[in-house]
């Protein structure tokens, strides 16, 4: 089911949050600053392992996460799936604490989190780039990645479908009563 904001009604934890009532305060999220593409709001670990795992992430491939947070996602791609990662954040305090944490764990060498704001940030090295962002920014970058990355490259979306490109695969899965679903794009069959 979707709404008029591009498919909220499809998360009600993130729906709810987003109203001000949740976890998560909207009025803490920036969203006054138009680059700002989305909340900061984790994916369930089982949802990020599962979106690593339809991208078929491969050892030694580059995983981009655009916007991420607490690096969760950079994390398990180094941990399980022995990728390199780049972590996009475009918040300074954000940023901070996952740079902070990704040395704690001692995945400097494999994992790279940077402060910048992905739609002027170049994405042609990566493999995959997950993204748990909202539909209408998932359709600001839509240009950005067909120019930036390579015909083998895969894009993973967590709940946010990109509007107009062909998912190879649509995964739904239920977690803690929460609805998810995850599409895989593989840039030459969009």
């Amino acid at each position: 089911m979707t709404n008029g904001f591009g498919g909220l009604a499809t998360l009600p934890a993130l729906a709810v949050a987003l109203m001000g009532f949740g976890p998560v305060d909207a009025r803490a999220q920036h969203f006054t600053d138009r680059d700002t593409l989305a909340p900061v709001y984790p994916s369930p670990q089982s949802v990020v392992d599962q979106m690593l795992s339809l991208a078929q992430v491969r050892p030694g491939e580059l995983v981009y996460d655009l916007g991420c947070g607490d690096g969760r996602i950079v994390i398990a791609a180094a941990q399980k799936f022995r990728a390199r990662a780049v972590g996009i954040e475009i918040r300074r305090d954000v940023y901070e604490r996952t740079l902070a944490k990704v040395a704690s764990l001692g995945l400097s060498d494999q994992v790279r989190i940077v402060n910048a704001n992905v739609m002027q940030y170049d994405l042609s090295p990566a493999d995959v780039v997950t993204l748990y962002l909202l539909t209408s920014s998932n359709e600001r970058l839509k240009p950005i990645l067909l120019k930036d990355l390579k015909p083998t490259a895969r894009v993973v979306s967590h709940d946010f479908e990109i509007r107009g490109w062909k998912p190879v695969t649509v995964n739904k899965l239920l977690v803690e009563g929460h609805p998810h679903t995850i599409y895989l794009y593989r840039i030459d069959s969009r």
